[in-house]
C-alpha cells in the first residue's frame, strides 16, 4: 500500500467536511423517518383505499419513493462513518481496490470515496 499521501491539516479538512455532511444527513434522515410514519399512518387507516384515486400517486407508491430515500440516506450515513473510520486508521485517500492515492479534487468533490477516479470508472 502507498504511503501517506495526505497532510495532518488535509485530514482535518476532510474530518471536518465528513462530519458536516453527517449532521446534514442525519437531519435528513430525521425528515424522511417522520415522512415515512406519516405515510404509515395513513395506510393503516380505515379509508386507506387509495388504489383508485385517479389524484395523484398511491399510498403504497408514496411509501416505496420514501422508503427508497430513507435506504440511501442510510447506506450514505454508513460510507461517512467507514471514511471517518479510514482516517482514524491512517488508510483514508487510499483507494480500496488498488492500494493508490485518491485524487484530492476526488476527495474533495467526494470525501467519502473509497475508491480512485479510474476504478469508479471500471465499477461504474
Amino acid at each position: 500500500m502507498t504511503g501517506p499521501v495526505l497532510s495532518p491539516a488535509d485530514l482535518a479538512h476532510f474530518a471536518g467536511l465528513l462530519r458536516q455532511r453527517r449532521a446534514e444527513l442525519e437531519g435528513e434522515l430525521a425528515r424522511q423517518g417522520a415522512s415515512l410514519a406519516d405515510v404509515r399512518a395513513a395506510r393503516s387507516g380505515a379509508d386507506a383505499d387509495d388504489e383508485h384515486d385517479p389524484e395523484g400517486p398511491t399510498l403504497s407508491d408514496e411509501w416505496s419513493l420514501r422508503a427508497g430515500v430513507h435506504a440511501e440516506l442510510t447506506a450514505s450515513l454508513a460510507s461517512i462513518d467507514a471514511a471517518l473510520g479510514r482516517i482514524d486508521d491512517g488508510s483514508y485517500g487510499i483507494c480500496l481496490r488498488r492500494g493508490e492515492p485518491i485524487g484530492r479534487d476526488r476527495l474533495q468533490a467526494r470525501p467519502a470515496a473509497e475508491l480512485c477516479i479510474d476504478c469508479a470508472r471500471e465499477q461504474g
